[in-house]
């Protein structure tokens, strides 16, 4: 468990969790063969390197792991209750086994070392913390990674994968500390020979019935509904600090500060401006509540100033949209240029086939005229033999 101030976390929170493919399609397997399509989760240790600004995931195995769940959904939000469920506290880990194959990829790879552990959720469990004090036997500050292996899951939900540090946090106002988990970003990168596996592997499954206009359009609605999604939870999280109902922690309102901050001037009017004021603080370094009330306004009109104000923008991007067509339009004609030379080029070579298979014996016809002398050819023999035979007599 790290002590973490407020330093501390910011410096921990900008820690970058790298995951390759491999990692991916192992626990998608280890689910589909432990789970067999239950809401079981599963666990397994991650393997790579710790590089002190980020950790390089390039490896897993699965692990023994069991636990009694409750006959609820845990990843339901009602808050019934059964008191026949069985006891969600209690729960096994070999790690022996984690030992034994620790070992044995040190063999393999001595690169690739313990740095964490993955489970499949999907979201964190209470008995998170106790695991994670199980793996911090084997490496510092281990990584948690939640991997979200739900088929039925959509685009707009965001990443697949979640890292979490586990981190012992020092309040400001003197109360007791408190063990949890802390998110850090992570990203999926590959590299080239990664990159050419997972090609062949999405090859056969691709789609190739829906079209390209489809699927643009598809993942545009996708990605907008991701953005509504975490703007909805900014201005619910804005809106509890300013009710007391949530704790205010400073490395978020300055992260949303600097995203307002950042917003583009797509109005054109002179009068009006997207910059926000900067936050306020008090004698004592905490936020203002008026800041935390401009903030969460702005959260809440943030989708009403995009859809609102798409006209400007439009009027200014024309220029890129106009360049992105005719780029398109280009490409389009040179690939069907292309095709036309290609389909000209079969067709001579269909014909050219079709013709030798109507006239099997013109090559052989044509060989033999080559090869028989011609009647020139036999008359100025017969007459060097005749001089030649003539010229014998004479001797």
């Amino acid at each position: 468990m790290v002590a973490a101030t407020s330093e501390e976390m910011v410096a921990l929170s900008t820690t970058q969790v790298i995951i390759h493919p491999l990692v991916l399609l192992s626990v998608t397997d280890h689910a589909a063969r432990v789970a067999k399509g239950g809401r079981k989760r599963v666990v397994g240790v991650l393997l790579g390197q710790d590089l002190g600004t980020s950790l390089n995931v390039a490896n897993s195995f699965a692990v023994p792991f069991d636990e009694e769940e409750s006959k609820a959904d845990p990843s339901s939000s009602s808050s019934t209750t059964n008191p026949s469920s069985k006891n969600p506290t209690t729960w096994f880990l070999d790690h022996n086994f984690v030992e034994s194959m620790g070992d044995m990829f040190k063999k393999v790879s001595a690169k690739e070392k313990l740095i964490g552990w993955y489970h499949t959720g999907p979201k964190l469990r209470s008995t998170d913390l106790e695991i994670n004090e199980v793996f911090k036997r084997y490496c510092p500050r281990p990584v948690m990674v939640i991997v979200d292996v739900r088929p039925d899951r959509g685009i707009a939900k965001g990443s697949v994968t979640d890292a979490y540090f586990a981190i012992e946090e020092i309040k400001d106002d003197g109360t007791a500390t408190q063990n949890t988990f802390m998110h850090v970003p992570s990203s999926i990168e590959a590299e080239e020979s990664e990159e050419i596996g997972v090609e062949h592997l999405l090859r056969d499954i691709k789609d190739l019935s829906t079209g390209t206009l489809s699927t643009r359009v598809t993942d545009r609605l996708n990605s907008l509904r991701g953005l509504q999604a975490r703007l909805s939870e900014i201005s619910d999280y804005l809106q509890g600090v300013i009710k007391n109902d949530l704790p205010v922690n400073h490395q978020i309102i300055y992260n949303l500060q600097d995203i307002f901050n950042l917003l583009p001037n797509i109005d054109l009017s002179p009068t009006t401006t997207s910059q926000s004021a900067p936050v306020e603080k008090s004698l004592d370094g905490d936020v203002s509540m008026s800041s935390l009330t401009d903030i969460a306004a702005g959260a809440k009109d943030l989708t009403s100033l995009v859809l609102d104000r798409s006209r400007p923008l439009t009027t200014v991007t024309n220029d890129q949209l106009l360049v992105m067509y005719l780029s398109s339009l280009i490409r389009a004609v040179i690939a069907l240029h292309g095709l036309v030379n290609n389909k000209l080029e079969n067709q001579s070579a269909a014909a050219a086939i079709e013709q030798q298979n109507e006239d099997p014996t013109g090559t052989d016809q044509d060989i033999l005229s080559r090869t028989k002398p011609s009647s020139d050819e036999k008359a100025k023999d017969s007459n060097s033999n005749k001089e030649n035979s003539s010229s014998s007599r004479g001797l």
